[in-house]
Formats: structure tokens, C-alpha cells, sequence
């Protein structure tokens, strides 16, 4: 396959992933001043290009520990794979439902390396997915936790600190985490295993774009339909995603931020009464999770599979 080809897709992947993810990352603290949008773009921006530098351990298992991709046709696979993601969750976005990138790339990677006939760790699927459905869990427990003691001990200006704070955590945990599926999908297209400055700040520019493109839609979504959103909530589901995240970053263990972020609200909405989650948008979205690993799993695996046989044929 053409290299202008895979880095096209590598490229799109990361403006995808900025419409997806970058505007769930602002928007939980869209009613409080403190971060203007502008300054949480260029602070998100900053940090995919330079936290990889530091440590890049969870794209390191998007690349080895799903499937062997370093093998003959990995990076055709991995470009299936991406395809699969880039598709299911622009289907989805379309709806302004904020899926999981993570998890969509997570279905492609393994269905496109299983319909080529790569060698995939099934032990290693289950445990990403394992800490998958943790995240949000913890996000949850740590909202309804986190918006009690703010709303006891802060209030005003306090507040508005805190919101840097949480900010400043999530947007780490994003660069740290489940923002390095992008490196991964460029370590693959174009071979390298580390983390070059030039690349990383490639992914990031990408993201920053896709990031404005989304922020409109995906903020509606999450700051306004998931619960009726008071900037409390917002401050404490960034704290709990942040916190959350980074957690499952220390073992190397990609989430998604965004799932950690709804389940950070709703834990926050609960704790001041569960009339405050909006249930049906709630529904909404936990049902657009459900369908995006197996969705993005199948046509890669049936892209894969045809993929290769087409190859096999021209080549006889």
C-alpha cells in the first residue's frame, strides 16, 4: 500500500480523534471562565505533543501487546483497522454521540489482525477491555465523591481553581493515555517505536483542528444533555476522569476519556439527586459504547479478510 496513502489515514485518524475526544475534554467546564476554549485547545495541544516524550507505554501496547502489527502487513492491517474505527465513530458523531474512539480502534486493531491472519494476544484484549469498563465505573465513584466535598468546602473563586486544576489533570491524563492511540497508528505507518518530536507535534496540530471542528457538538452533548449540568459537576467529573485515567496510564492500560468523563458527570449528578441525569441521553450513549467495539471488530475482520484475499489473488 502506498505510504502517502497510510499517512493520509494516520492523519484523518488524529482529526477524528479531536472531534471525538477534544471536545468532551472542554466541554464538562464550558459555564465556568476560568479556561477559555481557546487556552483548553492550545493547553491539549501542548500536552499530546509533549507528554509522549516523557512516556508513551499505552501506545506501545496499542502497537505490540492487541496484535503483532511489526509483522509482514501489520501496517496494512493497521490501516483496516483505523478505516473500521474512523467509520463507526464518525457514523456515531454524526448523531452528536460521543462513542469511544478508544474502544472502536481497540474492536478494529483486533478483528483487522485476526481477518489477516496476525497473531493476537486474546489475554491482552480482555484486560484492556477489563480496565475499559472500569474507567467510567471510576469516574462515577470519584464524581459522587469529588462534587460533595466541593460543594462542602469550595465555593466562588475557589471553585474557579479547582476547575484549572481538574483541567489541567484530565488534559494530562488524555496525552498520557488514550491520546497516544494516534502515535500508535503513525509508529505503525511509518515504522519508528519511539516518540520523535516532528511526529508528535504532527498528531497534536491534527488533533487541535479536529478539537474546534467538535467542540459545538460533543460539548452540547455532554455538558447539557447528559445531566443538567451545574459547573460543580463539571469541576469534579474532571478531577475523578483525570484521576482515573492516569491510573490505568501507569500500567499502560489504554481507556477512554471520554467514558471516564460521562461516567465523572453522572456520579456527579447522582450525588445531588438522580433526577439530575438526564437517563434517556445517558442511554443513549452506553448503548453507542455497546455497539462500537463489535461493529469496528467485524469490518475490520471482513475488510482484513477481503483485503487479503484480493492481494492473494492478484499475486497468483
Amino acid at each position: 500500500m502506498d505510504v502517502a496513502v497510510l499517512i493520509v489515514v494516520a492523519g484523518l485518524f488524529a482529526v477524528v480523534s479531536g472531534v471525538n475526544d477534544g471536545g468532551a475534554l472542554l466541554a464538562t467546564g464550558l459555564k465556568l471562565p476560568s479556561v477559555r476554549p481557546a487556552t483548553g485547545v492550545l493547553v491539549l495541544v501542548v500536552l499530546v505533543a509533549v507528554v509522549p516524550l516523557v512516556t508513551h507505554q499505552v501506545a506501545v501496547t496499542f502497537t505490540t501487546r492487541l496484535a503483532s502489527f511489526q509483522a509482514p502487513g501489520g501496517e496494512i492491517a493497521m490501516t483496516i483497522a483505523v478505516i473500521s474505527a474512523l467509520a463507526v465513530v464518525t457514523a456515531l458523531s454524526m448523531k452528536g454521540l460521543p462513542t469511544s474512539l478508544t474502544l472502536a480502534i481497540v474492536g478494529g486493531l483486533t478483528g483487522a489482525g485476526l481477518g489477516w491472519g496476525l497473531p493476537v494476544s486474546p489475554g491482552s484484549v480482555l484486560l484492556v477491555l477489563a480496565f475499559g469498563v472500569a474507567a467510567p465505573f471510576a469516574g462515577g465513584l470519584l464524581g459522587w465523591l469529588l462534587v460533595r466535598v466541593l460543594l462542602i468546602t469550595t465555593s466562588g473563586r475557589g471553585l474557579w481553581r479547582w476547575h484549572q486544576v481538574g483541567f489541567l489533570l484530565q488534559s494530562l491524563a488524555y496525552a498520557a493515555n488514550d491520546g497516544q492511540k494516534m502515535l500508535a497508528v503513525f509508529m505503525i505507518v511509518l515504522g519508528f517505536s519511539d516518540a520523535p518530536l516532528p511526529y508528535t507535534s504532527l498528531v497534536a496540530v491534527l488533533f487541535g483542528l479536529g478539537t474546534m471542528y467538535g467542540l459545538p457538538r460533543a460539548g452540547r452533548t455532554l455538558g447539557r444533555e447528559l445531566i443538567a449540568s451545574r459547573p460543580p459537576h463539571g469541576v469534579a467529573a474532571e478531577l475523578a476522569a483525570g484521576t482515573a485515567v492516569i491510573a490505568c496510564a501507569a500500567v499502560g492500560m489504554p481507556v477512554s476519556m471520554t467514558q471516564a468523563i460521562a461516567g465523572g458527570l453522572i456520579g456527579a449528578g447522582v450525588a445531588r439527586g438522580s433526577g439530575r441525569v438526564r437517563w434517556h441521553a445517558t442511554g443513549k450513549i452506553v448503548a453507542a459504547w455497546l455497539l462500537t467495539l463489535p461493529s469496528g471488530a467485524l469490518l475490520g475482520a471482513g475488510l482484513a479478510t477481503l483485503v487479503k484475499g484480493i492481494a492473494s489473488v492478484e499475486l497468483s
